[in-house]
């Protein structure tokens, strides 16, 4: 429990730390090339804990870790006297591009660790390149209920055409308890049916029970096992096993363990076309194994140019994805309780994420510097 918590604020006051500074740098850059004075850089607020002064301003860290500023000369509009290198002495165009470097930083800061983990590798795939086919409807769930069953291509909800996963999962999300008619396809047929999320409990959102149809593929084989004999290959897409979609990774596993010494069919997707190839799994350590390594996602390293590239598109959808979840709650279709949290919430999803690795941390460092952006530019003080 200490150790949780430990993690919790360090990696809270790492993630913040870095944001923080990232957007007063960049109100501190763009008054420098303006020439404004600047009085105060601060990390916190409240008392001065530790700092120096160079050039005329003071660089400080303060008592309270919850923010920032920087503090310009001349900044108070009821000052009867304005002086060259004042806030207020510069022209309102200087002003307002100071005011706004914050912001825009933030987002460049966004673009920068996601592009650090598509440069170092990960297994991250963007929702919007997933296809709207259900890969797996959890029993007893609300699309169970709804007679969705996996394979089935959903084409539209409410009415509204959907093209990938991502339309899928937001439209889910952001109405709990609120019923959604499904248009989906399946064996050729365009059926519909009633869909009704239920609200989890301390967020307020949707969940329906189904996952995204993403294959699961063989990522090495091993020399001289079932699985090289039958003719298996790097990148196949395991599709079906006796029959049976294969769901995900452990569900395949646990499927050929107790089957050794059994003939089993395993349905593969190859270079776009279907095949069934027939495999006998072999006793390993007491129970059945064919001899593949299997992901489902594809670990990648993109070169810096195309991680720049994928990193701007990934956080324009991220983008596009908040103003609509936060029009969502104007429109009263989710909680508000759903989107705002606090510093302890923060710190606590921050925790979790530094926990499972230091790219979760970077991308949920990027998802803070998103909302922190597109916060700043709303007339709140």
């Amino acid at each position: 429990m200490i150790e949780r918590l430990l993690s919790n604020i360090l990696a809270f006051l790492f993630a913040a730390g870095i944001i923080i500074f990232v957007h007063e740098l960049g109100h501190y850059l763009a008054a420098k090339a303006f020439g404004v004075r600047v009085r105060t850089f601060s990390l916190g607020f409240g008392r001065r804990l530790w700092g120096f002064r160079r050039g005329g301003t003071d660089y400080r860290i303060s008592l309270v870790p919850l923010g920032g500023y920087v503090a310009f000369e001349g900044q108070d509009p009821s000052a009867t006297r304005v002086e060259p290198g004042d806030f207020l002495a510069a022209p309102r165009w200087q002003r307002i591009l100071i005011l706004f470097a914050g912001p825009f930083m933030n987002v460049a800061l966004a673009v920068v660790l996601v592009a650090i983990v598509f440069m170092a590798g990960t297994e991250f795939v963007n929702q919007r390149d997933l296809s709207s086919e259900i890969g797996f409807v959890a029993p007893e769930s609300p699309a169970a209920e709804a007679g969705l069953v996996a394979g089935d291509r959903i084409v539209a909800l409410d009415d509204e055409p959907v093209d990938d996963w991502q339309q899928v999962s937001m439209t889910i999300l952001t109405s709990p308890e609120q019923p959604l008619e499904v248009a989906y396809e399946r064996d050729g047929q365009r059926l519909e049916t009633t869909l009704t999320p239920i609200s989890l409990p301390r967020y307020e959102l949707g969940e329906a029970g189904i996952l995204p149809a993403v294959l699961t593929r063989v990522r090495g084989v091993i020399e001289g096992s079932p699985a090289e004999q039958a003719g298996l290959q790097y990148a196949d897409a395991l599709l079906s096993v006796d029959g049976r979609p294969v769901v995900d990774i452990e569900d395949f596993t646990e499927y050929v363990r107790p089957r050794a010494g059994e003939p089993i069919e395993i349905g593969i997707e190859r270079d776009g076309q279907r095949q069934t190839v027939t495999v006998v799994p072999e006793e390993r350590d007491g129970h059945g194994a064919i001899g593949i390594y299997i992901a489902r996602f594809e670990f990648q390293r993109l070169p810096p140019l195309e991680a720049f590239r994928e990193s701007v598109r990934y956080n324009a959808d991220t983008t596009r994805e908040i103003v609509d979840f936060v029009g969502k709650i104007f429109e009263r279709r989710i909680s508000a309780q759903s989107a705002i949290g606090g510093p302890i919430q923060i710190a606590e999803f921050s925790g979790a994420a530094a926990r499972r690795g230091v790219r979760e941390l970077l991308f949920f460092m990027a998802l803070i510097s998103l909302n922190l952006f597109l916060i700043n530019l709303l007339p709140i003080p």
